[in-house]
């Protein structure tokens, strides 16, 4: 009789990483805590950007990382439109509502 086929271990996959590098994350993060510090000023705008980051998409993001070093305007633009999403005010209403 044949040997039996040798046990091979199933390699997993690697991780699906975004393809957005953590330095493009950053900027954008920081683009929108300036925009929240403007319609919230004195407070702690790190929740309220929470929310709008996580409810962008990786487009979103990479735009927004973009613009926000030369056009300030046009993030400022991005921002205020994942801000307007209802998925993104529920958020931000729990947030202030624990403030």
């Amino acid at each position: 009789t044949a040997p039996p086929p040798p046990v091979v271990n199933p390699v997993a996959p690697p991780p699906v990483t975004s393809s957005l590098d953590s330095s493009t994350r950053a900027v954008a993060r920081d683009v929108v805590n300036r925009e929240m510090a403007k319609r919230l000023p004195g407070r702690n705008v790190s929740p309220y950007s929470d929310c709008v980051v996580n409810n962008a998409s990786m487009a979103e993001i990479a735009d927004i990382a973009a613009r926000g070093v030369n056009d300030t305007t046009s993030a400022a633009s991005s921002v205020a439109v994942i801000v307007k999403r209802p998925e993104t005010t529920q958020c931000i209403a729990k947030v202030a509502a624990t403030a």
